[in-house]
């Protein structure tokens, strides 16, 4: 196990560079043709953000204030924002290997290398949003305080977790159709069901608590609104943390299993 993590290691640290132009590459090919070009990456997410704003602020709350004093709608950017890029994860990242299979068949890249390129080019978009949250933050009359240095960490743990995920599940796809079908039409429970438009601590059902300790979504949605809007430390919640620390590792054991036992089968099936 040990030899595969150090060979997933190796390839992603050999062939960065190569990483590091494929994922601009993959930006400049999503917003080619278009006028706006990379303003569609704020362009989409605002309108999706004013959707559940106007929703929930103005319809279900109907304006109400909240406890800590800061508007309603930096908890929800908080939750939203992150939540982007674990959603591109999921319904495209764990089906990425379809979409380089020229890098497998032609050019022979590493296929863990591959979620990477995809990985990285997510974060960048993700990064852009997270200084558009930081325009908001301060706008909403927030201070620079310690707990936002939380978010570099957070984010970083994000990119590796589901990169992860992105590695394992890519080849399971790329064998079986059905297991991206599957991740795919999970995505939308997962984002009603995480806490990402609610706030999960709010639940006093103790079951339904332990079961969302080990939802990864929960953990990254809980742990941003926590830097940005509660002005708390993620280990304060040692419950979350225990479980996203059970998931993460069940999740590396896991993409080394799927790693070792596929990595030479997948080239043939693509």
């Amino acid at each position: 196990m040990l030899s595969t993590l150090s060979d997933i290691l190796r390839d992603n640290w050999e062939w960065r560079h190569q990483i590091g132009r494929l994922s601009i590459f993959e930006l400049v090919k999503k917003s080619r043709g278009a006028v706006l070009s990379w303003g569609w990456f704020f362009i989409k997410p605002a309108m999706y953000v004013f959707c559940f704003w106007f929703a929930l602020e103005m319809g279900l709350r109907q304006g109400a204030s909240s406890a800590s004093g800061a508007p309603y709608i930096l908890w929800l950017c908080a939750g939203i924002v992150p939540w982007f890029f674990m959603q591109d994860m999921i319904n495209t990242g764990t089906d990425v290997l379809h979409r380089y299979p020229y890098l497998v068949n032609k050019i022979k890249f590493p296929i863990s290398s591959i979620s990477t390129i995809y990985a990285t080019a997510t974060m960048i978009v993700q990064l852009m949003l997270m200084v558009v949250l930081f325009l908001i933050y301060f706008l909403c009359g927030q201070p620079l305080d310690i707990y936002l240095l939380q978010v570099p960490v957070l984010l970083l743990i994000m990119f590796v977790f589901w990169d992860m995920v992105s590695i394992a599940f890519s080849e399971l796809s790329a064998v079986s159709k059905d297991v991206a079908n599957l991740i795919q039409a999970l995505s939308t429970p997962v984002f009603w069901l995480s806490g990402v438009i609610f706030n999960v601590t709010a639940i006093n059902i103790p079951w339904i608590q332990a079961i969302l300790n080990f939802n990864p979504v929960t953990f990254f949605v809980t742990s941003f609104r926590a830097a940005f809007y509660e002005k708390a430390w993620v280990w304060e919640n040692p419950g979350l943390c225990i479980g996203f620390a059970v998931v993460f590792v069940a999740t590396l054991l896991f993409m080394m299993f799927v790693y070792k036992r596929l990595n030479k089968e997948v080239p043939d099936v693509l």
